[in-house]
Parts: structure tokens; sequence; C-alpha cells
């Protein structure tokens, strides 16, 4: 992987500088027995032993990483520079999850970003103005102002298209916090299950009796094309292409496939400080809101390690899961195993493939995990100056702090970038979504500087047939950051490093599977009572007392902590039966 730093004057400097870890328990030694085991310290596995720990299961977490968090992860890459590596944003943090484990007194800090989104134009501006652009925030007569400057029509469509998309989102919260419909248990459990089952059909009936009239909506959105919504909303294409990000953003599809509608919908019901929509910057980047859980669960009882790599799921005689092995061949056993990892590094990696049969190792083998996200993580001096907004002296504007879209000014450049990925090609012109985490946080960077997230689409896993080479990594980013000059001239200047995550460096640093940062595609096959395969949707594996509890799992990547939590009550009610 090519993880190079650069100076200002193109001279190579340095590579992965430092790591901030403060996640291994040491002052708790290892037992030998547990209640339940943990596999991965990502936020969703934080969250299952938080709840099992409060549940009454002594319960430890093994995190194979040297530092804590999965994808939410906070890196110092370069000296003096903290990343959030991985996931860059937070906002789909559960409410209820936040309250129960008491986030905020173990240390969890959002910055709140208003406005939120921010796309320049590349065109030459008239009679001496900059360029256009077009900013999203808050406050909705703002907006209009911003939209109207390249449609009234649009303008004035706005605020009923968002409050259209509030009304859906807000009808399917019951969905979230709950496990999926459980069909056997209905259709042929035991009376005492089937009594069970039968409340999990409780959220369904919530969310139909929300939804009400607006359910034909619903359906379409879920299984429409995001283009198709959109221009029935809006004609101009600055706003259609900017709405239409959140449609592909870490997905392999473009506005006009079906299924990207639900996409939108899944990023629009965000939530952070009791504000709906809302993204932050946690402070510290990502890796602090994985801190607090893990805080909170100490606090618990729960144990944490880090470099802890389990090699094995252990499978007994009789077919139950009894604990696991590590890389040192270090045996654990426990009552319950619960995996943080894709469905795919669970049952091909971790169980023996003894103990599952021919035709589930196949099921698992069509989860698709194709990924088109290559993050690259930028070391500058200098803040950007963007020709569409520019500010004087090196200061933030408004702007420094959203999610800067840039070729996003028309949904053909998404189009032909998507295209290109394809057929197996790093996009020319791709996707680039900016940000600025340190415009808010000055503890990411040293005065003066800032860290830069640049979350770029679209690019396959393989070039052409092919792995990605060294030469492929910077001569892709490269391109990137051609195209961030056009907007913002001298950024080239300005860089002092950079780290370029291609989809085979983000499976293997933090076992995304095909790069996937949902942990599998959030396509319409692959949600609800198919996340991610009908027989899985329980969080229940075919192994008695191994279970699901990662992003892999319902309601999917980037609600944070609900499979975890969710999965968390399933082991718990399941003990309780036993």
């Amino acid at each position: 992987m090519a993880t190079a730093a650069w100076t200002n004057r193109g001279r190579r400097a340095v590579t992965l500088a430092g790591t901030v870890t403060g996640s291994r328990s040491s002052h708790t030694a290892l037992k030998s027995n547990y209640d339940a085991l943990v596999i991965g310290g990502g936020h969703n596995g934080l969250v299952a032993a938080a709840y099992l720990q409060k549940g009454g299961l002594q319960t430890a977490v093994l995190e194979r990483r040297h530092v804590l968090g999965g994808a939410a992860v906070s890196e110092e890459i370069f000296p003096g520079f903290r990343f959030s590596r991985c996931s860059y944003l937070l906002s789909l943090l559960r409410p209820h999850i936040y309250r129960d484990l008491e986030l905020k007194k173990h240390g969890l800090k959002v910055y709140m970003r208003d406005p939120h989104a921010f796309t320049p134009m590349l065109e030459e501006g008239v009679r001496g103005a900059p360029p256009r652009s077009l900013t999203l925030g808050a406050d909705l007569a703002t907006n209009q102002m911003e939209i109207g400057k390249f449609s009234q029509k649009d303008a004035k469509a706005y605020p009923k298209f968002v409050a259209h998309l509030e009304r859906l989102a807000d009808a399917i919260h019951p969905l979230l916090d709950a496990p999926p419909v459980d069909i056997p248990g209905i259709i042929s459990g035991s009376p005492r299950r089937r009594v069970a089952a039968a409340k999990t059909l409780m959220p369904i009936f919530r969310c139909g009796l929300k939804l009400g009239k607006n359910l034909p909506d619903f359906y379409e959105i879920i299984t429409a094309p995001i283009m198709k919504i959109l221009t029935q909303w809006f004609d101009s294409e600055p706003l259609r292409a900017t709405l239409a990000t959140d449609g592909v953003i870490g997905a392999m599809t473009s506005p006009s496939n079906p299924g990207s509608g639900y996409v939108l919908l899944h990023h629009v019901m965000g939530e952070v400080e009791k504000e709906k929509g809302a993204w932050g910057y946690v402070e510290g980047g990502m890796g602090g809101v994985s801190q607090a859980i893990a805080s909170a669960a100490r606090s618990y009882g729960v144990d944490i390690f880090t470099e802890k790599d389990v090699s094995q799921i252990l499978v007994g005689s009789d077919g139950d899961a009894k604990g696991v092995v590590l890389k040192d061949g270090t045996e654990i056993h426990s009552k319950v195993v619960l995996s943080n990892a894709t469905p795919y590094i669970t049952f091909k990696n971790l169980t023996p493939q003894s103990a599952l049969s021919s035709e589930f190792i196949k099921a698992v083998d069509q989860i698709d995990y194709t990924s088109p996200v290559t993050k690259i993580n930028v070391a500058i001096d200098k803040l950007p100056n963007f020709l569409a907004s520019p500010t004087p002296g090196d200061k933030p504007g408004p702007h420094h702090q959203c999610s800067i879209h840039l070729n996003c000014e028309s949904v053909d450049v998404l189009e032909t970038a998507y295209k290109e990925a394809k057929n197996d090609r790093p996009s020319a012109r791709p996707m680039v979504e900016m940000t600025i985490p340190s415009v808010l946080d000055p503890t990411l960077a040293p005065p003066g500087c800032h860290v830069v997230s640049l979350f770029t689409q679209f690019t396959p896993y393989y070039i052409e047939g092919r792995e990605w080479t060294d030469q492929d990594r910077e001569a892709f980013a490269d391109t990137v950051f051609d195209w961030v000059e056009q907007y913002a001239p001298g950024f080239k200047k300005s860089v002092v490093g950079r780290d370029i995550l291609a989809p085979p460096d983000l499976e293997r640093i933090f076992g995304l599977t095909g790069g996937n940062i949902f942990h599998g595609s959030m396509s319409l096959d692959q949600l609800y009572l198919t996340r991610p395969l009908p027989s899985l949707s329980d969080y229940r594996s075919p192994i008695k007392g191994l279970y699901l509890c990662g992003s892999g799992c319902h309601p999917g990547g980037g609600v944070m902590g609900s499979p975890g939590w969710n999965a968390a009550l399933t082991v718990i009610a399941d003990l309780k039966r036993r």
C-alpha cells in the first residue's frame, strides 16, 4: 500500500508515523472463561459487549489491531496529525444507545456542522464574480436563497421535499431499533416461541401506521433510482447532483440504478444531539466515539483487549460454539460468541467449514461486498481556498466545515465516473466528498495546519483484472489532487502527507470485505429480512451460540450501535430460554 507523506516541495518524507491506542486493558488479565466473547472492537462490538455485561454476562472484547474502534478509529498517521482514518462523520448513532451508555459522560464530544453541504462549480465567474456554488444547511430560508441561484422553482419545492423525506424517515425508525420479524418463529416455533415471535411484528405495524397514505411513496423511494425521485421534484443540475451523492455514497451504484433511493433515505435518518438529519465531527476523530463506548463498557465490567487476533471459533462435538482460539494458540471458552466481523470473514475464515453445510457456505459466497471507495487522508499546512467562495487570510469560511462535493455539479459526471469503475478502471473524474474536520476540532492538527478527508468514488477492487500497485494508488491520488486543485488552486502545494486506501487496503487493514464500508451492499436484496441472508437476519447463525453483531446485520452499515444492540438483546433472550 502506498502510504507516503510528501513535503510541500514534493520530496518524499515519512511513511506511517504513529497511532493512537489507549485501548489495552492494562490492568486486566485475559481469563480462560467468559460468558460471552465479542470478536472485533468496532463500535457495534463494543455496544453489544456493554449491553451483554449490563444483562449479567461476563463479557470480553477481542480486537486484532493495536488500536480500538474498527472502522471508527483515530490514528496519528503523520506526526501531529490525527485522522479519522476510515469512517469520518458521525450521525446514525442511535439516541437510546447514546443515553443508555451515557456517552457524553464518557467523553464523547461532537462538533455540529452548519452549513453541511457545499458544492462549488467549475465555471467562469460572470463580470468578475466568482464561480457559483450551492451551500445547504439547517436554515430553509437560506437554502432557498442558495437554490434560487439556479432555479426559483426548485427553491420553492425544496422545503416540501425535505419534509417529505423526514416523514418517511421518521416512519421507519422503529425498524432500525428492533430485529427483523421472526418468520420461522411465527410459522413453526413452539407455542412459547410463537408468542415471542409475534412481538417482532409490532415495529412493522407501527411503521405501517405511521406511513399511512405515504406507504406508496415509501415503496417508490426504496425501489426507484434516486434520479427518478429527484427529477420529480427538481430541475437544476447542481441541486440534483448534490442530493444524488447521498444516494450513491459508499455504494457501487449510479443515480440511475434502482435502489439508490433507499441509500439516500438511509443517510437522511441520521441524528446528532437531537438534531434530525445532522452529521457531525467527533472530537479527536471518529475513534472518540469508539473510546466513549469502550469507556462505558469498561465501567460495567467488560474486559477489552487489543492485539488479540482470533484465528478460529471453537465448535464442540455437539455443534455448539464453545469459545475462540487466538493466533498464538490460546483458547478462551465461553457460552456464546458474537462476531463483529463481516459475515464472510465470520463464516469463511473463522468458522470451521466442517461445521457448516455446503448450501450455507455457497449462500455466504453470494453476499455482495462490492465497493467503489478509495479513502485518501491528507495532511496540509494551509487551508484550501476555493475559487467559488474565496476567503482571505487563510481564515475558514462556513463552507469549510461542510461536506464539500467536488465533481458533483452534474449527474452526468457521476454516471460517467460509475461506468468507468464498472469497466474496472478508476474514474478519470472521480466524485469527491472532501471534509476538513480540523476547522471545527483544533485537536487534530498543529496550529495553522489541517487534516483533510477525501472520500472518493468510483474505483474498482481490481484494475482491469489485476491487483492495485503502489503506482496505481499514487496515480489515482494524483488524479484526485488535480481535480481538487481546479476548485482550490494551491491545494497541491499545501500537502504535507497523504495516506491512500484503495478497496483492497480497506479490506486488509480494517477487515472490510471487498472494501465495503457497510459490511455488505445496502441493496434491496440485502436489507431487513435478507440482511445478510434470509437465514441470518435474526443475528443467529447455524451454529448454536454463535451470533453476528456487526454492520452486515440489520439495519446495516452506518446505523451505529443498532446491530450490536439488537444482537445483544437476542443473545440475552436466547440464554433465558435455555
